[in-house]
């Protein structure tokens, strides 16, 4: 079962994501004549609470949106996923990151303004967002297969057996192994059951208690990840010109590819960005779509800030370190054990106890928020009444997360967000019109609301 899951993903992934993903993403931008970039300023104004309206039907604030999707992006994908794409790919990998971000901002403004633009309401009339809705209320019920694609696939991709898999590895690399206290499969039984149950406390609380300490974890995960980063950066600044150069080089040549292909580079940074920061797999739109707000294009604006903090900044100084301490070339690790290497080098001592205390952070984050987003696709499908039965098996599967091995998990999620890929795609390209239409409308508004 193991290399039937690796083999689709890999084949999903060669060319038919890539086509989907950074072809459209790329439509997207040219389509809203790079929009996304020329008002950076106004979303920012509008993540500080300018526009919010406690009366506006929603669930949750803009900002308090915009921290629940950047938890669930800004975490172990910009750790562990950077160190995979490496490893697999070289540092030309890093660059193709990019440019999926560049594209993905795009992606994620059409997405997340169609996600307020088509709202719904589920069996018990509470407003809801999302690609699902999306399709039935935007483009007719005869789409309505898409729709249910969509969230068969996000009940079972939106599972944190990545997040737990990873944790488990870094807890018992960093705290355990060390100390002669890891015994191997029982020890990982045990730690994926305390996760589990720690996971229960908050996600049974509902979307505004996982928005609510989203909203605290991320500032505090985001800063101390930086700070921690940026001294490792400093320490080897020197020699920053020639790794940005490395990763720009090498994406052109596929070098660190076996076969020196440059598209199977291309394909790697495609997939890990697609991980990292979910442009285009339809999730922020599910969030974003809760948000107290009622102007479609103005949530756009907020969610397109995702890819850009996720990939450009924080996905590059992952990248940085990992470089800058020559691990990749020197070690056999793979995933967070790469990362927890660099860290080590870099910072004897402390390094990998600062990277331990930010994965705990990042990936019970990410855990928190993943439950929401499948616990959306659950009660489209199944009804409000029985949602919260998704919850217990979400629950359940983060203790075989745990104990699963990297390779089937990583790959399990990444065919799981391929097939979620296309309904949001699909929908997307086919209503762009009406968000270039709304966005004209928004900013003729917007320049008289300012005289």
């Amino acid at each position: 079962m193991g290399d039937l899951i690796v083999s689709f993903s890999n084949w999903i992934w060669d060319t038919p994501m890539l086509i989907l993903l950074m072809g459209g993403g790329l439509i997207l931008l040219v389509y809203s004549r790079f929009l996304p970039f020329r008002h950076l300023g106004h979303a920012m104004k509008v993540v500080r609470g300018k526009y919010d309206d406690s009366n506006i039907p929603g669930q949750i604030t803009s900002f308090q949106a915009l921290s629940a999707a950047i938890a669930a992006t800004v975490g172990l994908g910009n750790i562990s996923g950077v160190a995979i794409a490496i490893n697999m790919g070289g540092p030309g990998a890093i660059f193709w990151m990019w440019m999926s971000a560049f594209v993905g901002m795009a992606t994620k403004f059409f997405t997340c303004s169609l996600a307020i633009m088509y709202r719904g309401k589920d069996s018990s009339g509470e407003v809801q967002g999302g690609p699902m809705y999306v399709i039935e209320e935007g483009m007719g019920k005869k789409w309505k297969p898409l729709a249910i694609l969509f969230s068969v696939a996000g009940i079972l991709g939106l599972l944190a057996i990545f997040q737990a898999n990873q944790l488990t590895d870094v807890f018992r690399f960093v705290m355990l192994e060390p100390y002669g206290l890891d015994h191997g499969a029982s020890t990982r039984w045990i730690l994926g059951i305390s996760m589990m149950v720690i996971v229960a406390v908050v996600i049974l609380g509902g979307i505004q208690r996982i928005a609510g300490v989203a909203s605290k974890l991320v500032p505090f995960m985001v800063a101390l990840y930086f700070v921690t980063v940026f001294i490792i950066v400093f320490k080897y600044m020197g020699d920053v010109p020639a790794m940005l150069l490395l990763i720009i080089e090498d994406a052109f040549t596929g070098d660190a590819v076996m076969g020196g292909a440059v598209g199977a580079v291309i394909v790697i940074g495609a997939r890990r960005a697609a991980f990292s920061n979910e442009a285009g797999i339809g999730t922020a739109p599910m969030v974003h779509g809760a948000s107290r707000n009622n102007e479609p294009v103005r949530e756009g604006l907020i969610a397109m800030l995702g890819p850009f903090i996720d990939t450009i900044v924080v996905c590059t100084l992952t990248a940085l370190v990992i470089l800058l301490t020559g691990v990749w070339q020197s070690t056999e690790n793979d995933g967070v054990r790469l990362t927890l290497s660099a860290f080590e080098m870099a910072l004897p001592g402390l390094g990998k106890y600062l990277l331990m205390l930010a994965v705990l952070v990042f990936a019970f984050s990410t855990m928190f928020t993943y439950s929401y987003y499948g616990h959306k696709c659950f009660n489209y499908l199944f009804g409000a009444d029985k949602a919260d039965y998704y919850n217990y098996f979400y629950l359940v599967t983060i203790v075989a997360g745990a104990v699963a091995s990297l390779e089937v998990v990583v790959s399990f999620v990444d065919g799981m967000y391929a097939i979620m890929a296309i309904p949001t795609m699909i929908s997307a390209l086919y209503l762009s019109p009406r968000v270039r239409a709304a966005t004209k409308d928004y900013f003729i508004r917007m320049k008289e609301q300012d005289k």
